[in-house]
Order: C-alpha cells, then sequence, then structure tokens
C-alpha cells in the first residue's frame, strides 16, 4: 500500500512568512488609520511625523512579509500618505524630490523589518538545529570534552 506523507508535517525550523495579499491588506489598513489618527490628533501639515509612523509600520509589517511584498507595502503605504497624510485630502501628487524620498525610506523600512525578520529566524533555526544534535556519543569522545 501506498502512503502519502507531506514534506511539511515536521516541524519547520523557520516559520513560513505570511501571504503577500495579507500584508498588503494590512498595510492599506493599518496606513488608513494611522494617517486619520494623526489627522485627528496633530493634524495634517505634520508628514514628517506621518512618514516616520508608516515607516515603523512598514517596518513591522516587513517582519511577517516576504521580500516580494516589500515594493507593494512601500507604494500602498505611500498612496495613503500623498492622498491623505498631506493636504489637499484626497488629491494625489507628484513633487518628485520629496515622493521619491519618501517611497525610499517606506520601501528600506519594509526591507529592513524583512532582513531583520530572516537574520532572527535563521539565528533561532541555527540554535535549535545546533541543540538538536547534543554531545558526542562516548565512542567518538576523545577525552577532550571532560567526559
Amino acid at each position: 500500500m501506498i502512503e502519502w506523507v507531506s514534506f511539511r508535517s515536521g516541524a519547520t525550523p523557520v516559520p513560513q512568512p505570511v501571504a503577500t495579499p495579507l500584508v498588503w491588506t494590512g498595510a492599506v489598513g493599518g496606513a488608513s488609520v494611522l494617517v486619520a489618527l494623526l489627522n485627528h490628533l496633530v493634524g495634517p501639515y505634520r508628514p514628517t511625523l506621518a512618514l516616520t509612523v508608516l515607516s515603523l509600520l512598514a517596518a513591522l509589517l516587513g517582519l511577517c512579509a516576504r521580500f516580494v511584498a516589500a515594493p507593494g507595502t512601500a507604494l500602498l503605504c505611500w498612496l495613503l500618505l500623498n492622498g491623505f497624510g498631506i493636504p489637499p485630502a484626497g488629491t494625489l501628487t507628484w513633487a518628485a524630490d520629496r515622493d521619491a524620498f519618501w517611497l525610499s525610506c517606506l520601501f528600506g523600512a519594509t526591507l529592513v523589518g524583512t532582513v531583520l525578520a530572516r537574520l532572527v529566524n535563521a539565528h533561532a533555526a541555527y540554535r535549535r538545529l545546533g541543540t538538536a544534535t547534543g554531545p558526542l556519543p562516548p565512542e567518538n569522545d576523545d577525552g577532550r570534552n571532560g567526559g
């Protein structure tokens, strides 16, 4: 009898990233809430604060995302920042220097979050694999380990 076995049935040493559409949904929802909150609390004339807060959101979303989600995440955050975070609200504008800088900040924040998550996960997986092997068996012990 043939038994089908999934290769992914065991414990995975590195967690799988969240699906890209889910990350983009989080970017739209989170950026909308943050821009609305900032506009209500401090006013729409604080684009530096809004960029900083949205960069932190992009970095947090990058922690659970794939690399391919980074450009879309940055673009969605920029659209909400440009459309609703600066006056006139509801109108997209393009000021080449400013918007290119904003896009690069948001994209960089997303990439930093993604790279950081990959490094932390790889380090944790390495430690788990390193502790899984345990000490040398007695027949391979040459006496240097104190045993």
